[in-house]
């Protein structure tokens, strides 16, 4: 990998974390119009530890509080009935899906399912899933409704961005809003949940940097600087655009990049399943 296509790529990730258009599935597919080849699972997860590190500084204060509040309330009676204490137990416990479906399909997950075909159709289908869950019922819960049940169910939606296509924070948002969570609140939970599992996921790949067939060091180290710098960026836009717009023009996006994607595929432009990038 060079030093250019890391550029390339780590912008492309930390304009893509946030959005619900699948970070993951634009660099899978960024690298395949390049001609690059696939950067690989371990790539996107070390350089999604500077999208998330983004996330620690823009929500610093809250996850400041939500830490010490959650320690404080292992020992201290007093603090189990703080907000935010009760959050440090609800990120846990939607942490739990993510970590054992990852590591259970692990394999998958490096291979399989960065198929060019599966990720079109993910882009399609989930993003229809994200118009309508946007769209129906009451939809005015705030975070201090949070419940264990919710918790968990929103750590289901986000172990479906295992799938490349699916968006970690398009999944979790969906399930956010079916659940009854206006969009600040299904937006901030989703970004909140996703710290503990990326950034795990992205320290347990750093192994797979710079061995066999691995992206080296030096690119990989760059992409995530950039990444950090302009997935900041974009996260403030984002909570800051929610606020007074639906989800449609994302949908409308990732409906037309998925049918772009299956012509191209099944018109041999490219090939679905382009191996992995020397580096």
């Amino acid at each position: 990998m060079g030093w250019f296509e890391a550029l390339v790529l780590g912008i492309v990730q930390g304009l893509t974390e946030f959005l619900p258009i699948s970070s993951s599935a634009h660099l899978r597919v960024t690298a395949a119009f390049a001609g690059w080849g696939d950067p690989g699972a371990a790539f996107t997860a070390v350089t999604q530890i500077g999208t998330e590190l983004a996330v620690l500084l823009f929500f610093g204060k809250k996850i400041i509080s939500i830490l010490s509040n959650w320690f404080f309330s292992i020992y201290k009676p007093e603090y189990r009935r703080d907000p935010d204490a009760r959050m440090g137990w609800l990120i846990i416990v939607g942490s739990i899906p993510i970590g054992v479906l990852g590591l259970l399909f692990e394999e998958q997950i490096n291979h399989v399912f960065r198929d060019l075909r599966l990720i079109a159709t993910t882009l399609i289908v989930f993003g229809i899933f994200l118009l309508l869950a946007d769209r129906m019922g009451r939809q005015d819960r705030d975070l201090d409704q949070l419940t264990v049940k919710h918790g968990l169910t929103y750590g289901f939606f986000q172990a479906l961005a295992l799938v490349p296509g699916v968006s970690r924070s398009g999944g979790t948002i969906t399930g956010g809003r079916l659940m009854g969570y206006n969009r600040s609140a299904a937006a901030e939970y989703s970004f909140l949940l996703a710290v503990p599992a990326v950034l795990a996921s992205g320290f347990y790949k750093l192994t797979d940097i710079g061995a066999g067939e691995g992206p080296a060091w030096g690119p990989t180290i760059l992409a995530t600087v950039v990444a950090f710098a302009v997935g900041y960026a974009v996260v403030a836009w984002l909570m800051s655009y929610i606020k007074r717009h639906s989800f449609l023009p994302f949908v409308i996006y990732r409906v037309a990049l998925g049918l772009l994607l299956y012509v191209l595929v099944f018109t041999g432009v490219l090939d679905p399943n382009a191996g992995p990038v020397e580096s």
